[in-house]
């Protein structure tokens, strides 16, 4: 990766989905397995390979064994894909955030041993021609065509294949299933096009915050989440516990993030007696993927399950529309279902 490179030279950034409840049927889409991994665009521009991560910053040098993907990519080409890793043929995410890490050697090690794999998805450009601008269908036969040695994402125009992913993959470590709306060229940053389903609701928040244990600051009790409005403004919407065994870790990841100089406070119904946990605001910049049961007014209802932290989103990125989809022109409201 050359030093002065200052960003993507591709439509950027990648392309989003929506969170659905379900797949759409009916014709004019198309589905693939939903990767978990970290999102890259690798990018030969004039002669540098670069991977850049969904929100422009590079990766290359975290996983120095794709590298050799350069010998398959010419210049002024693009591809966006997923990066993963497998073991035991189960994708494994915690082994992903392993990568990220500070220490060159320490990058090279785990890259000899466990291998990360990008997997295709789309083609942006191809020897400086704009395959971005093609519908899905012209740009995936051309990815076919030309992405010779690449990893390709599978993909079918069966809703019952990607039925049949949603119920299958669960074992093997998929994050859920994408749609695809077809005849539509790419669009940057986009959800228009694209909508997923996952076999339980995640949402992506801030950790905006920390609740210890009684007893002063050596035990971590709660992890204090927020998603951003319109006006950046920060909201604070539930809570997720954490476990004995993940006190080193989260404390090392959270506590340098102290901000005891901010104001900002956390409300939420007294029930479970957390008036009585001190309480404290963290600098807003780490990203945590959480499960939950449902959203009532502006709050989780339960308390949420962590699954596992970020690194590959900003925090600016988890709004509102983590947990409630902006209104599309053709959805219903409530006038429309009681009109006689």
């Amino acid at each position: 990766m050359a030093s002065d490179n200052p960003g993507p030279s591709v439509p950027f950034p990648p392309m989003e989905a929506e969170l659905v409840s379900e797949l759409p049927s009916g014709g004019g889409w198309r589905y693939e397995p939903k990767w978990d991994g970290f999102r890259g665009v690798l990018e030969n521009d004039g002669g540098e390979l670069a991977l850049w991560s969904r929100n422009g910053r590079p990766l290359l040098r975290y996983f120095p064994e794709l590298r050799p993907l350069g010998d398959l990519l010419p210049p002024h080409s693009a591809l966006d894909g997923e990066i993963v890793i497998s073991r035991g043929g189960q994708l494994d995410f915690d082994a992903m955030q392993m990568r990220l890490h500070p220490a060159e050697s320490r990058v090279r090690k785990l890259a000899a041993e466990i291998p990360a794999t990008f997997v295709a998805f789309d083609l942006l450009l191809w020897k400086g021609k704009p395959v971005h601008e093609q519908p899905i269908e012209k740009r995936r036969a051309e990815l076919e065509k030309v992405a010779k040695g690449f990893a390709l994402s599978p993909i079918s125009e069966d809703v019952e294949q990607g039925r049949a992913w949603l119920r299958t993959l669960q074992a093997a470590g998929f994050d859920g299933v994408i749609a695809k709306r077809l005849g539509l060229p790419y669009l940057p940053g986009s959800r228009e096009a694209v909508v997923k389903v996952k076999p339980y609701k995640t949402a992506d928040c801030v950790v905006a915050g920390l609740r210890f244990k009684k007893g002063g600051r050596e035990t971590i009790a709660t992890l204090l989440l927020g998603l951003y409005r319109d006006d950046g403004h920060l909201d604070y919407v539930g809570s997720a516990a954490v476990g004995a065994k993940n006190q080193a870790e989260i404390a090392a990841k959270t506590l340098p993030l102290l901000d005891e100089r901010n104001d900002r406070r956390f409300s939420e119904p007294n029930r479970w007696g957390t008036g009585e946990l001190e309480e404290v605001p963290l600098r807003p910049e780490l990203v945590v993927e959480v499960r939950y049961d449902k959203l009532e007014k502006h709050r989780f209802r339960h308390g949420t399950r962590l699954l596992r932290f970020r690194p590959d989103k900003d925090p600016e990125q988890c709004t509102w529309r983590e947990v409630r989809p902006a209104r599309r022109p053709d959805d219903l409201a409530v006038e429309d279902l009681l009109r006689a």
